[in-house]
């Protein structure tokens, strides 16, 4: 008797320690999101700042980040299955609009971030003096929604009174720097190679003129299935962001110079931190304040307009039923 006992005292402790060890493994259950990103600090600061911090990791998300050169391959590989979600700049009013991908936070606007640049020898001095002359961008794109606004500005239609070059934007600037074109409007930082190759080169105008009336916002989206079948995980993604976000607003220098050293060596610190003010912050507090009173969706109808115009998107998704701010103002409350 006094063996059996044992034997059963022997396996109730096994059981024991083998229930006590899965409580741990269920708490340490990790979800895996794969990232669609654009290498630009107004698109992937939080991103990375949360990566390096482990902000994200603390939420039980391991995240995969995958670098795409335009946020229009981003919304392509997203609608086909390669990514979970995706965080990106104009185009976050383009396909979301088309009822392809559901908006559920907001990085920053991208304040000065979308520059226009002239060749020294161009003879263009003014946005006017614009006319008749061959610009590269990347049509689609952030760039390409900001020179429209400065071309308007000056009575200029983008599409009769000067000549688009859709490029890359690597090659865009190449096209500038070779003298291929006499302007580009770009997005930072690719205004580090014009100045580094180009110096004469002249910035003739930034976003920030246009500023509120044209505000560019950048933020993330996810699939319209995943939407749908992950909130929660949505919900950890965001509680992952919100104190890199507050890092970022409380502390610009320090968290553009983390990033500087991490993920922008090939910028100059001090370029890289004017580069990194380019864009608008806002604390946790008043993106809520804005979520709620309707800000946010003026800001990404005035660019879903831009795109049903430019774009010809048929029967576009309004910005108040593809932005869903329910998520974020249900971890951050008034």
């Amino acid at each position: 008797m006094a063996l059996q006992r044992r034997t059963l005292i022997r396996h109730a402790l096994a059981a024991t320690a083998a229930a006590g060890a899965g409580f741990p493994a269920l708490a340490q259950t990790r979800t895996k999101l794969k990232v669609g990103y654009l290498h630009t600090p107004a698109v992937d600061g939080q991103m990375w700042l949360g990566i390096h911090s482990g902000s994200f990791a603390k939420q039980g998300l391991d995240l995969e980040p995958i670098q795409f050169t335009t946020g229009l391959e981003l919304f392509q590989a997203m609608i086909g299955g390669s990514l979970d979600v995706l965080s990106t700049g104009a185009v976050l009013s383009n396909f979301p609009a088309r009822g392809q991908g559901k908006v559920f936070l907001i990085n920053n606007i991208e304040y000065a971030t979308a520059q226009l640049w002239v060749r020294a020898d161009s003879g263009i001095n003014s946005i006017a003096d614009l006319k008749g002359k061959q610009i590269s961008t990347t049509t689609g794109t952030t760039a390409h929604v900001f020179l429209d606004r400065a071309l308007r500005s000056a009575n200029l239609d983008s599409a009769k009174d000067v000549r688009l070059v859709n490029q890359r934007m690597s090659e865009a600037v190449t096209s500038l720097i070779s003298g291929a074109v006499p302007a580009v409007a770009l997005w930072a930082p690719f205004d580090t190679v014009v100045r580094q190759k180009l110096p004469g080169a002249r910035k003739l105008v930034d976003a920030s003129a246009f500023f509120p009336q044209a505000a560019i916002v950048g933020g993330w989206a996810a699939r319209n299935d995943y939407f749908d079948k992950n909130q929660a995980v949505l919900r950890k993604l965001i509680a992952g962001w919100l104190p890199v976000n507050e890092q970022i607003v409380n502390n610009p220098d320090a968290a553009a110079e983390q990033l500087q050293k991490a993920n922008y060596k090939e910028v100059p610190l001090a370029e890289f931190r004017e580069q990194f003010k380019a864009s608008k912050y806002y604390s946790s507090a008043e993106w809520r304040a804005k979520y709620a009173d309707g800000t946010v969706t003026n800001w990404l109808q005035q660019v879903t307009d831009f795109f049903v115009q430019n774009a010809n998107i048929q029967n576009a998704v309004p910005a108040k039923q593809y932005f869903d701010p329910g998520l974020f103002t249900s971890l951050v409350k008034a």
